[in-house]
C-alpha cells in the first residue's frame, strides 16, 4: 500500500510516500480502507520528534481519519466489513490502509462526507473533555477561546456556544476572526492591535472570563492571568506559541483560579467512560444540526508537504484534511 513514511526526526520535508506494509488486525483490531486523514499541527511535532508520544522510526504518521472497515480482527464485534468509521491511530493514518482499536471507532454521521468526519473527532473531542469534563464550564458563564482559528480552537467556540456560554474568541487575523465571528463568537479580539487584557475587561465589564481555552501559550496565556474572574479554569492545550509559560501563582491565589492540563488521549485511557460520554454528546449535537467541522484546505495523500507546510505558516481556518485513493 502507499504511506506516508517518516524514517528520521526532523522538518516534515524529510517525509516520504513509499510502499509501505499492509497491516494486518490483531485481536479487537479493524483494519480501515483510509478515504481521508485530518492534517494537524501535532503531526509536524510527531515528525520533529518534539511532541510527548515519540513513535520508533520509521513509522506512518497521522492520529485521525475516516473510511471503511475493510477487515476484522479476532474477537470484534458490533462492526461489520463495510462500515463508515471515523478511527483514531497512535499514529498510522496517511496511509491506504491503518488500524486501530474496534473500540476507538466512531460511526460517520449521515451529514457528513468523509472529510468532515476525519476533522471532526480530534478537535471536537479535546474541546469537549476541556470544556464540559475538565473545566465545566455552565450556562452563561463567559469563555475565552485563543487560537480560536484553528483547529480545537473553532471547536471551542462552537461547543462553547452549545453549551450556552458567552464565547470571545481570540486571534491575530482580521479575516479569520470575521470568520470565526460568522461560525459562532460573540465576540472577537485580535490580539495584535493592543493589550488583550483591555480589550477582554472592556468586553465583560472588568468582571473577566469564567474559563479560558488557550492552545497557544507564551505571552497570551500570560496576558490571560490578567483576564480572570473569581473561580476561573483556564485550560492548558498546547503551545503552538513555541514557548511554554510559567504560571504566576499569586495571580492564581488571588484569583481562586485552577489551571487545568488538558490531555484528552491520556485521560479516557485512564477512564474510558469520558470517551463514551463525549462520542454520545457530540455525535449527539452533530445529528441536531448543532456541530460541524469547518475544513478551509483540501489535499491528497501526494500532496502531504504542500498540507503540512500550509499548516506550518497558520493558513488554516479551521482544519485542513487529505484525501486518500
Amino acid at each position: 500500500m502507499r504511506a506516508v513514511v517518516c524514517r528520521e526526526f526532523g522538518p516534515h520535508d524529510l517525509l516520504r510516500i513509499e510502499d509501505w506494509p499492509e497491516p494486518e488486525p490483531g485481536p479487537g483490531e479493524v483494519q480501515v480502507a483510509v478515504a481521508a486523514v485530518g492534517v494537524n499541527y501535532v503531526d509536524m511535532l510527531m515528525c520533529a520528534g518534539g511532541y510527548q508520544l515519540k513513535p520508533d522510526l520509521p513509522f506512518v504518521p497521522g492520529l485521525e481519519a475516516a473510511g471503511t472497515v475493510r477487515k476484522l480482527g479476532p474477537g470484534v464485534t458490533g462492526v461489520a466489513v463495510g462500515d463508515r468509521v471515523i478511527s483514531a491511530h497512535r499514529p498510522g493514518a496517511f496511509a491506504e490502509y491503518a488500524v486501530c482499536g474496534a473500540d476507538k471507532l466512531w460511526p460517520v454521521p449521515e451529514a457528513f462526507d468523509f472529510a468532515e468526519a476525519a476533522t471532526f473527532r480530534s478537535a471536537f473531542h479535546t474541546a469537549y473533555h476541556a470544556l464540559a469534563q475538565r473545566a465545566h464550564l455552565k450556562a452563561g458563564e463567559t469563555l475565552l477561546v485563543h487560537g480560536a482559528s484553528g483547529g480545537t480552537g473553532l471547536a471551542a467556540v462552537q461547543i462553547g456556544k452549545v453549551m450556552g456560554a458567552r464565547v470571545i474568541a481570540t486571534g491575530g487575523s482580521d479575516d479569520k476572526l470575521a470568520e470565526v465571528a460568522r461560525l459562532g463568537a460573540d465576540d472577537v479580539v485580535n490580539y495584535t492591535k493592543g493589550p488583550l487584557r483591555d480589550a477582554v475587561k472592556a468586553l465583560t465589564g472588568g468582571k473577566g472570563v469564567d474559563v479560558v481555552f488557550d492552545p497557544v501559550g507564551g505571552d497570551v496565556f500570560d496576558e490571560s492571568m490578567r483576564c480572570l474572574r473569581w473561580g476561573a479554569r483556564i485550560c492548558v492545550i498546547g503551545f503552538t506559541s513555541g514557548r511554554r509559560p510559567e504560571a504566576k501563582v499569586n495571580h492564581v491565589l488571588i484569583k481562586g483560579a485552577s489551571i487545568l492540563g488538558i490531555r484528552a488521549g491520556e485521560a479516557t485511557r485512564h477512564d474510558p467512560s469520558l470517551l463514551e460520554d463525549s462520542r454520545r454528546t457530540l455525535l449527539g449535537w452533530v445529528a441536531e444540526g448543532r456541530l460541524r467541522p469547518h475544513i478551509s484546505h483540501r489535499f491528497t495523500l501526494d500532496q502531504v508537504h504542500e498540507a503540512l507546510q500550509t499548516v506550518a505558516d497558520r493558513k488554516v481556518l479551521g482544519k485542513a484534511v487529505m484525501t486518500v485513493g
